[in-house]
């Protein structure tokens, strides 16, 4: 890969991961500033991209990837989210401002893969290469975060304005980077090939169990993204948006370790010590909400890079392992269908529910609603730990 080309895809995953986060991690704290939304409300709104990640599978695989060129199509997605982006700030209803959120959404996902056929149709050594154009996606989300918190953008439609103007920039960046044309059909694209992978994967009963345990465990996730922003500065903690990247250092950190531990502790180990961390970051969360500047609050927001790399890291690592080559695309799409969509909807609307019930003048009973996915985490962490055995079998392969 020449390196002229390696940095247009940095930048590129730099200025997709900094749009993402510009606006989502602080949407909550600017519905309930700006108009004034009910915890229902914020967790409806956070479930769109949920819906969103469950339909753009097959928008890409279906229509982007066979009819366009991935970078003409992702660069018209972007200039299009960058108007639907202005728009949201200009709602002052909270349905019409989730229909807003949803159209965006559904512009917005599909970028995701489309940035990554990009990547990986240039690149001559995938393995190698793939992590050190990624990890600038992380780079851009921390930029990103940093930024709307030392502007003090959380409450505003600056968050809004400022990940609308990178994705017009990225819109139009898009029509410059290298050429990616479309691909003959498949017959396993999409739907069809996830549905194939369910068929080969779930013949593993410890597969079936470790899925299971995925969409159970975004329950919890949920709760951080949608809440942990409006949280942290419902209880007075400064630059909170700009205390939240600490999560993703430690994330860049954690996931380091994640290729020496995965074959010396094994699998189930690891995705028991991401379930853990779940369970001791809302605990975190829960006891040390009375103190802005508690060392609690930062080691459940430290906490992220093990909640997250251990278990969903690990999980899309041990879900290419089980599938195989053959259909170790669909199978992670199927998984990425599984726990950011189905899981993620599942888990926005059950923790805009318990927000709400726990509501009171003025703000919120944190420590009962932190209480409520520390026990969950705590459910799937007992039922992965008693019903999880690996099989040392190779996984079957589809039949042909």
């Amino acid at each position: 890969m020449k390196k002229s080309t390696g940095i247009s895809l940095s930048a590129m995953m730099f200025m997709e991961y900094f749009i993402w986060s510009a606006w989502y991690v602080t949407m909550g704290t600017y519905m309930k500033a700006q108009l004034h939304s009910s915890d229902i409300h914020i967790g409806a709104a956070f479930s769109a991209l949920a819906i969103a990640t469950m339909i753009s599978p097959f928008f890409v695989g279906l229509i982007a990837d066979r009819y366009f060129a991935a970078q003409k199509i992702m660069g018209l997605l972007h200039l299009a989210g960058a108007v639907l982006l202005v728009l949201a700030t200009l709602v002052t209803n909270n349905q019409v401002f989730y229909w807003v959120i949803l159209g965006y959404s559904l512009l917005y996902m599909p970028t995701i893969a489309l940035s990554n056929n990009i990547a990986f149709s240039r690149m001559t050594d995938p393995g190698t290469q793939f992590p050190w154009i990624r990890v600038f996606g992380t780079i851009g989300w921390i930029v990103a975060g940093s930024l709307v918190g030392a502007l003090g953008f959380e409450k505003s439609p600056n968050s809004f304005y400022l990940a609308a103007g990178v994705s017009t920039l990225l819109g139009l960046f898009s029509f410059f980077l290298p050429h990616t044309p479309p691909r003959a059909a498949s017959a396993d694209d999409a739907g069809v090939g996830m549905l194939k992978s369910t068929g080969v994967l779930f013949k593993s009963k410890a597969y079936l169990v470790f899925f299971i345990a995925a969409i159970l465990v975004c329950i919890p996730l949920a709760f951080y993204y949608g809440f942990a922003n409006p949280f942290l500065n419902e209880v007075g903690m400064n630059n909170a948006a700009g205390k939240m990247i600490l999560g993703q250092v430690s994330e860049g950190l954690f996931i380091l370790a994640i290729p020496f531990l995965f074959n010396r502790i094994g699998v189930k180990n690891m995705l028991l010590l991401g379930m853990s961390a779940w369970v001791i970051r809302y605990l975190c969360f829960g006891f040390g909400y009375e103190n802005p500047n508690s060392w609690l609050l930062y080691l459940g927001i430290i906490l992220h890079g093990i909640c997250y790399d251990f278990f969903f890291v690990t999980g899309y690592m041990y879900t290419e392992k089980k599938a195989g080559p053959a259909i170790k695309n669909a199978a992670q799409g199927l998984f990425t269908f599984a726990t950011y969509g189905l899981g993620m909807f599942i888990g926005t609307w059950v923790s805009g529910f318990v927000a709400e019930h726990y509501a009171i003048d003025g703000g919120h009973q944190w420590k009962e609603i932190w209480l409520v996915p520390a026990g969950i985490a705590a459910a799937v962490l007992l039922y992965f730990l008693f019903f999880f055995r690996d099989d040392k079998t190779p996984s079957p392969k589809p039949a042909h």
